[in-house]
């Protein structure tokens, strides 16, 4: 249970669903509280989908293009670190690559829990990374089921949080969301870091071997 909060505790801090509140209602003005209800399950649904794929199927991809695990560590670290530095600026959505241009757009599509609130929005880089490097360092198949709970639990998590919302808009306000963002940033950054070292670490040990 030790690992499986620890795992909780940094993938929901790197995909950070409150960040995402202010940008889901921006493009949800004109949806009925059905209709975002749905739009918040497809885009958990998705969610989980995206990332469980990229865990199981991520060191493959890896392998396929001549990628070690100690390059991808490294790049996913910085990813992440730069993800919280944006967090603590309060600049959640740009960090997500979500412009002025692609919320418009959004605005005239008729469904956008894939795109882009699933991808990038909550399943970006960073988690996709984070995720890679879990399932290498995480051997044993009942670990990495866990793991795999994990990812169900964040998106279980994510569609309450999107699917209130309205509320928690309400309550919190932005400056209170913006508040929770600079404290995930701070987390978010510190594992960005970790995750850096352990990657120049392991490098400098496969070197040495």
């Amino acid at each position: 249970m030790e690992m499986f909060f620890a795992v909780l505790a940094s993938l929901f801090s790197v995909v950070n669903p409150f960040g995402a509140v202010p940008v889901f209602l921006a493009m949800t003005p004109t949806y009925s509280v059905q209709e975002r209800r749905k739009a918040a399950l497809h885009t958990s649904i998705y969610f989980i989908l995206i990332l469980g794929v990229f865990f199981f199927a991520g060191t493959s991809i890896l392998s396929f293009f001549g990628i070690s695990l100690h390059a991808m560590r490294i790049a996913g670290g910085l990813i992440i670190l730069l993800s919280g530095y944006s967090l603590m600026g309060a600049k959640f959505a740009e960090s997500r690559a979500i412009s002025k241009k692609v919320k418009e757009e959004a605005l005239e599509k008729q469904d956008i829990s894939f795109s882009p609130m699933a991808m990038p929005m909550l399943a970006g880089p960073g988690s996709i990374s984070l995720l890679i490097g879990l399932y290498a360092q995480y051997e044993p198949w009942n670990q990495k089921l866990l793991i795999a709970g994990v990812i169900i639990v964040t998106g279980a998590l994510t569609y309450s949080i999107l699917r209130s919302s309205r509320y928690l808009y309400k309550i919190l306000g932005e400056s209170g969301i913006r508040a929770m963002s600079r404290i995930m940033g701070f987390l978010v950054m510190a594992i960005g870091i970790q995750y850096i070292m352990v990657g120049i670490i392991e490098f400098i040990n496969k070197l040495n071997a």
